[in-house]
């Protein structure tokens, strides 16, 4: 009995069990993952500070201190939708990787495309993602724009003493200026903003070129690869969609630094930076509580469910043209924005 390789349920297991790509920010940033069933997503945000108990006599009632402790945000997440076209051709001519002259039967080489496509999407999803981690790491926002869906900028309240552009004099590569000095000021203000202890560095390529060629930089840096919390050696260290896009590249103190190097091609096809040139980012990778939300899926085939991604497939009988397409409703939300900082350093 033949099965329908473009049933609901068989691309939902296909997609399941395709190896997640793998995105650096995504990966070590935005480990949790929340869904909700409904159109919009809610997240809080904290908004503590680090007070201390009151003292007061023995003698009198203790003395009221307000809860402050997060504010509660929704957000109506744009659709993310990757819809692409089937050739009825694929199955009849040699698949990409096989060998010349052909060895896979149609039904084979229709089902190695398929996985393909779904790859790509899968891909193209993340990417997208990624660059929202992004811009929620760098700037404290998201701006969320689209085809026929109103440009709406997200605010998760970052102060703005976390994000800062120097200027004149003050910029790296400028005499006199201590670029450890500037870091070492900026985890302590994420510290007195947030309470989190930053010690990721991350770097576009332009910013590490200044950074590295500081003499004291060179003398202090040490370039042994990174270690875990027990001190174990953990051997070469890159994340990325395949490629070794996320560079460590050694420590000071307690301070880690990575380059950060990956591009994608926007909407209107022009090749883009992740990170604008001359950029540092400062955070804690378990502090920022930085969590990917995803809103319920409006399809009925997928039961209008909260799932991080549905894709389904329908054909089309004259012309016959097959339509694969993935569906998302995604948000990229830091649920303690103050505990990242980003700076343009020239």
């Amino acid at each position: 009995m033949s099965v329908d390789i473009f049933s609901t349920h068989v691309l939902t297991r296909v997609v399941e069990n395709l190896i997640r790509p793998s995105s650096f920010l995504l990966d070590t940033f935005f480990m949790s993952e929340q869904t909700e069933e409904s159109e919009e997503i809610h997240f809080d945000i904290d908004k503590s500070k680090p007070r201390i108990t009151p003292f007061v006599s023995p003698l009198v009632a203790g003395q009221v201190v307000d809860d402050e402790g997060y504010m509660t945000k929704s957000f109506k997440p744009a659709y993310a939708k990757d819809k692409r076209r089937f050739d009825p051709t694929r199955p009849l001519k040699r698949s990409i990787g096989e060998r010349i002259g052909g060895t896979l039967a149609p039904q084979q080489r229709l089902e190695a495309n398929l996985n393909r496509t779904m790859m790509k999407q899968l891909e193209n999803l993340t990417r997208r993602e990624e660059v929202m981690a992004s811009e929620a790491m760098r700037t404290g926002k998201i701006t969320v724009e689209g085809e026929n869906y109103p440009t709406v900028v997200v605010d998760f309240g970052r102060d703005p003493e976390l994000t800062v552009a120097l200027a004149g004099s003050s910029r790296w590569g400028e005499a006199g200026v201590n670029v450890l000095n500037n870091l070492e000021d900026w985890v302590a203000t994420i510290q007195e903003k947030s309470g989190a202890v930053a010690r990721t560095v991350i770097m576009d390529a332009m910013a590490w070129r200044i950074f590295k060629s500081d003499a004291n930089i060179e003398k202090l840096l040490d370039i042994r690869r990174l270690r875990d919390n027990a001190g174990i050696n953990l051997g070469p260290v890159a994340f990325g969609q395949g490629n070794d896009l996320a560079r460590y590249v050694g420590s000071i103190g307690d301070l880690d630094f990575w380059i950060y190097n990956d591009r994608y091609v926007d909407e209107q096809d022009q090749t883009q930076k992740l990170l604008p040139d001359y950029t540092v980012m400062i955070a804690s990778t378990s502090q920022l509580e930085g969590t990917r939300c995803y809103g319920s899926i409006m399809d009925e085939s997928a039961n209008y469910r909260a799932q991080r991604y549905f894709s389904k497939s329908w054909l089309e009988q004259d012309p016959a043209v097959r339509w694969l397409l993935l569906q998302s409703a995604p948000l990229l939300v830091p649920y303690r924005p103050n505990a990242s900082f980003c700076a343009t350093v020239r």
